[in-house]
């Protein structure tokens, strides 16, 4: 059974950083990707950040571009959000996701969702 667990959400100070874990378990081989995602009060879902496990290609959404980064920490299988430069609008519940596929504008791939991590930015 594949489970998918966050970690690292708090509250930080807009200017901030923050960093975020990802850990994973249960996928029998590498040919999977993760991707962060946020949930704000009141608004829909939407994409940050997505990595292929197999080949550690990235890609980021353009709110976030420049300010996160994701990597994949190969001692403690784990994937970290890195997250600097902090706004008041990051403020979010974050989620981990993973699947054979992923987009940061379209998530149909992302099949094992972890439960969230809130993030909160004070203005």
């Amino acid at each position: 059974e594949v489970q998918v667990v966050e970690s690292g959400g708090g509250l930080v100070q807009a200017g901030g950083s923050l960093r975020l874990s990802c850990s994973t378990s249960g996928f029998t081989t590498n040919d999977y990707h993760i991707g962060w995602f946020r949930q704000a009060p009141g608004k829909a879902r939407e994409g940050v950040s997505c990595i292929s496990r197999n080949d550690n290609r990235t890609s980021y959404a353009d709110y976030v571009k420049g300010r996160f980064t994701i990597s994949y920490n190969n001692a403690e299988n784990t994937v970290t959000l890195q997250m600097n430069s902090l706004k008041f609008e990051d403020t979010a519940v974050y989620y981990c996701a993973a699947g054979p596929w992923c987009g940061v504008y379209y998530w149909g791939g992302m099949k094992y969702w972890g439960k969230g991590t809130l993030v909160t930015v004070s203005s």
